[in-house]
């Protein structure tokens, strides 16, 4: 018996399947492309990734994502999303590959400012990250059907015009290795998702823009700001 009724199970899109993807954790992986590192004012480490993470409860399926309260610099990251169906502890790259379900387009958005504030202030800064709609994800495509995405191009439309754009080749980390390192810190499990990070290009969002995010092989993910 529980204290209350239980929060229904997050779960996404299968492309042409019956099927749908349980979701556990979301781990985004941070500055992953030198581009976008450097128009943040860091340099380039190819050391070492490092992540910051996201409720499941703010993916989004929906066409329309809120501009959310108290920012006024909302940006868009668009990332390729990789989803495990197995997990485990210590993997290496081989092992992690065949932990990946499949892929998805993702949108890493972000109240700039707020992150920024409190990043300069030593605090964390997953304000800036986490609320409601603040991942919209496209439908997973199964690894058995696209292979292994390690090259390709990714980019970014708003209204019609491209702000993001670079290749899946660019990665500093792949994802194999992201999949590899994070399972040195934790174990990893069945229904985890990782955005892989994002290439240069951030820009702010108004309400009404239209944004189009695309990587080559995968659906594209298209939402509007309301």
């Amino acid at each position: 018996m529980h204290l209350f009724q239980a929060h229904d199970l997050i779960d996404l899109t299968i492309l042409n399947d019956e099927r749908r993807f349980p979701v556990h954790n979301i781990y985004c992986i941070g500055r992953n492309y030198g581009d976008h590192a450097i128009e943040m004012g860091f340099e380039v480490d190819r050391e070492a990734p490092f992540y910051f993470m996201k409720p499941a409860s703010n993916l989004s399926e929906s066409s329309d994502v809120r501009y959310p309260p108290k920012t006024q610099k909302l940006q868009h990251e668009i990332e390729l999303v990789v989803a495990l169906e197995l997990g485990g502890r210590d993997l290496t790259c081989e092992q992690a590959l065949e932990c990946i379900a499949g892929y998805a387009v993702g949108l890493d958005l972000t109240r700039r400012d707020l992150q920024i504030r409190n990043r300069d202030q030593g605090r964390p800064w997953e304000i800036g990250k986490v609320f409601d709609g603040s991942a919209p994800i496209g439908p997973l495509h199964l690894r058995s059907e696209v292979n292994d995405l390690t090259q390709g191009r990714i980019e970014l439309l708003i209204n019609g015009q491209v702000r993001q754009a670079g290749d899946l080749g660019d990665m500093i980390h792949s994802a194999a290795e992201l999949i590899a390192y994070l399972s040195t810190l934790q174990m990893l499990q069945a229904g985890d998702l990782i955005f892989t990070g994002t290439p240069a290009g951030v820009s702010d969002l108004a309400r009404g823009d239209v944004l189009e995010g695309r990587i080559e092989g995968l659906t594209p993910l298209s939402v509007t700001v309301v």
